[in-house]
């Protein structure tokens, strides 16, 4: 995917009242409470519960404290939702800048991002700025870039391999995390130097390239080179217990942040010739956005408050442990807007819908007019 130059024009005529009211009734909630728009005790809680996930089963297998294969496969799938863990919910937070006030923290703490493989600068860029700026808008998230793999969006080209993808997506979302530590930091850092993005964002194409080989080396040096050379197993369960962490995380990342965006429900859109788009900011993001599994506390403290979707991008600033409360807020008040507000009341719902949309579009039965798949059988549907 080429990200673009142009720039997209939201329609701030569109409702402005909704997302200014929203915000205000948002503010109201945190000064009557007395409360910060920042991490609490909950939040200090589970980062220290992620981060012991995670690095606590690699030091038992570097100290050969635990030597059985299969004891020593179990640490591994342990790192495999540690890694998830810090990716929805610490890293995430930080390197929106919403999990402390101060700076130095949310910088600290957003680092982590590198001791699971990927690199902060690219993170924010990719997921803050095309993401969160351009929700579903065709060549600007690039989280709808199926990379010729998948079709995530309506807009892409459809290719006849794409019939089948509903079946062989799993296969590469496990794998999408080993893609990340390997390749996919060198291939961003190219593209977002080409489009002056980098630049954009306060870093030099030789100094990111130079931290990136750094962070890299180091990453691969702890989490396979050491247990290569201290464990005392056989090369290829080291390995295999290696992919099996990434096979674990990508698919349980890929989980929960598709069926937020990419499934029946929620819109796509393609920019006019001019870069404008029909909705408010705000307005967009409720249409490409949707929660799951609301009422699910556990889930929802395990996954980071991302089933909370649609109130993350609203207020990517504020910290999740608060999303549960504002979406009781965003929810009234969009109906009083009449503003869609997508929900599934199950994770298992969410999955659903997404892996339904993945087929339709694959098999090209998605309504061009409507912008989101029917729900009557085939021969209604229109093909793209």
């Amino acid at each position: 995917m080429d990200v673009p130059t142009k720039k997209v024009k939201f329609n701030r005529q569109n409702k402005p009242e909704f997302f200014k009211e929203l915000n205000k009734r948002v503010n109201k909630h945190f000064k009557d409470n007395n409360i910060s728009k920042h991490a609490n005790l909950n939040m200090m809680f589970k980062t220290l519960f992620m981060v012991c996930l995670y690095f606590v089963p690699l030091i038992l297998m570097l100290t050969n404290v635990v030597t059985n294969p299969w004891a020593v496969m179990s640490l591994w799938v342990l790192m495999g939702l540690g890694m998830s863990g810090i990716g929805l919910s610490i890293m995430h937070d930080a390197n929106h800048g919403s999990y402390s006030k101060n700076k130095n923290v949310n910088l600290t703490l957003g680092y982590i991002v590198n001791f699971i493989g990927g690199y902060h600068v690219n993170w924010k860029i990719q997921h803050n700025v095309l993401h969160h700026s351009f929700t579903n808008i065709h060549e600007h998230d690039e989280d709808i870039s199926g990379k010729g793999l998948l079709r995530l969006s309506p807009a892409q080209e459809r290719k006849p391999h794409f019939k089948f993808q509903a079946f062989y997506a799993p296969l590469i979302y496990s794998i999408m995390t080993v893609y990340w530590c390997t390749a996919k930091d060198f291939i961003q850092l190219a593209r977002y130097r080409k489009k002056d993005l980098l630049n954009a964002a306060g870093h030099t194409y030789t100094s990111a390239l130079s931290q990136l080989i750094f962070n890299k080396i180091w990453y691969m040096g702890l989490v396979l080179v050491l247990p290569l050379l201290l464990i005392p197993l056989p090369w290829f369960q080291i390995v295999a217990g290696f992919l099996v962490m990434h096979f674990i995380c990508g698919l349980v990342l890929a989980l929960i942040f598709q069926p937020a965006h990419v499934i029946e429900e929620t819109s796509f859109f393609t920019p006019e010739q001019d870069g404008s788009v029909e909705n408010h900011w705000a307005i967009h993001q409720m249409k490409t956005t949707a929660n799951f599994a609301n009422k699910s506390s556990v889930f929802s403290w395990l996954i980071g408050g991302l089933n909370f979707q649609i109130e993350h991008h609203l207020f990517p600033h504020i910290c999740h442990v608060h999303y549960k409360k504002l979406s009781k807020i965003v929810k009234e008040t969009a109906q009083e807007f009449n503003v869609p507000y997508y929900e599934h009341e199950t994770f298992a719902g969410a999955v659903k819908s997404h892996f339904s949309l993945l087929h339709r579009l694959g098999t090209g039965t998605y309504d061009k007019t409507t912008g989101r798949p029917k729900v009557e059988k085939a021969p209604a549907y229109a093909d793209v």
